[in-house]
């Protein structure tokens, strides 16, 4: 095997490794989180932790065969695992066929492994379709009409099954892993803004159209104006954080979790994490989501194609953002919105997901590091040129074009 042939063939180990640490401390961190509720509601303490870790072994199986399978091959599946995603979301809605919970209807019944929430699929089926998307409209991401006007109304398509689902959190991240797809892929700045400010809009208005969201909206201003009802979720959260000091009550020794802190092994685990491990343990979890950030970007700059640039930003971009705004909810920087913390909150769909996205990006970066850009250079220098025309490399041949300056 050729040098360059071995280079190529190796992948980002400070991800997988990143990947993993996040993973391994977010299973023990819902094993420790979950055990009173689990007991309570299921006779066995270890009942959430064993099904995470069920799940996240399957994750792990599909992290690993698509790190080895050439990212390029999933490519011909995108349109129709979009679709299929698409449709999985609306048979959730019909009666006696989807699971509701607290007035959402988002999951089906997964038997022995809890449930499956067709969304969470949604984040990677939609990420690898929209960078398909791009890349094929590539000659042409500055058209407004032939162009933006079919990507926005995409994106408002999916937000509309979504808002059916009562799921905002959900619809936050579509957003981000859109919009972050369409700029690397070469996407006008000043119709991001018009998007960005459309979105906004609409999101305030069903902000105030839902009462519950409009009163999460009034508690977030001051929860302590109402700590025993609208405000109950946040300042429990930060009681736990503050508890927690600069190094934690230990593992295990969590007194929010018996009953205080609700959604404490799921969306609000990382006030759980504080309160355990204080603010060391909280600052490494921040810090390894901005080393995985570091390096899922990275792999976008060095991607071979516009096709591997764009979903390892949607990627990326997805992973980084849910875990910037679950903990933004966490400490009441941000309205409670709902979103899970990657690689720890409990959910099987959400890890598993996660995982087999984080092995696409893997392949990504694998290829990406291969001799064609450390020989010609020619990706970094066609994307410096390609933002500052509002253009993002060409994939394939088109590539190899020379780029006027």
């Amino acid at each position: 095997m050729s040098s360059a042939a071995s280079q190529r063939s190796q992948p980002d180990r400070l991800l997988l490794f990143t990947t993993v640490l996040l993973c391994a401390g977010g299973l023990v961190m819902v094993t420790s989180a979950s055990v009173a509720f689990a007991y309570t509601q299921h006779q066995s303490a270890f009942y959430y932790a064993e099904r995470q870790g069920a799940w996240m072994a399957i994750g792990f199986v599909a992290l690993f065969v698509l790190a080895r399978v050439d990212y390029r091959r999933i490519r011909p599946l995108a349109p129709a695992g979009a679709v299929a995603v698409a449709l999985l979301m609306l048979l959730v809605l019909v009666p006696h066929v989807g699971v509701s919970v607290n007035g959402a209807r988002r999951w089906f019944d997964a038997g022995p492994l809890g449930t499956f929430q067709p969304s969470e699929l949604g984040k990677l089926a939609f990420a690898v379709f929209i960078a398909h998307w791009i890349d094929r409209n590539s000659q042409r991401m500055g058209a407004f009409q032939q162009v933006f006007v079919p990507f926005a109304a995409m994106l408002v398509g999916v937000l509309v099954l979504l808002m059916l689902e009562r799921d905002l959190g959900t619809a936050i991240i579509i957003v981000g892993i859109f919009l972050s797809a369409y700029w690397a892929g070469g996407g006008r700045l000043r119709h991001l803004i018009l998007l960005a400010a459309g979105l906004a809009l609409g999101f305030i208005a069903v902000t105030i159209l839902e009462p519950y969201r409009f009163a999460r909206l009034t508690a977030f201003k001051n929860p302590w104006a109402d700590p025993l009802g609208a405000g109950f979720q946040a300042t429990q959260s930060l009681y736990g954080l503050a508890s927690g000091g600069v190094f934690g009550v230990g593992i295990g020794h969590s007194i929010e979790k018996y009953g205080w802190l609700p959604e404490a092994h799921t969306d609000f685990i990382f006030a759980i994490v504080g309160e355990e491990t204080g603010l060391i343990g909280t600052t490494l979890v921040m810090l390894g989501f901005i080393v995985f950030g570091i390096r899922g970007y990275r792999a976008s700059l060095r991607a071979p194609d516009r096709f591997g640039m764009a979903l390892a930003a949607a990627i990326t971009t997805w992973i980084t953002f849910e875990a910037l705004l679950n903990m933004a909810t966490v400490t009441n920087t941000l309205p409670i919105t709902g979103v899970p913390l990657p690689f720890f909150s409990y959910g099987g769909t959400a890890v598993a997901t996660t995982l087999a996205a984080v092995g696409v990006l893997l392949s990504i970066a694998r290829h990406g590091s291969g001799s064609a850009l450390r020989n010609n250079r020619q990706s970094d220098e066609t994307f410096d040129r390609g933002r500052r025309h509002r253009r993002a490399p060409l994939s394939g041949a088109r590539g190899r074009a020379s780029v006027p300056r």
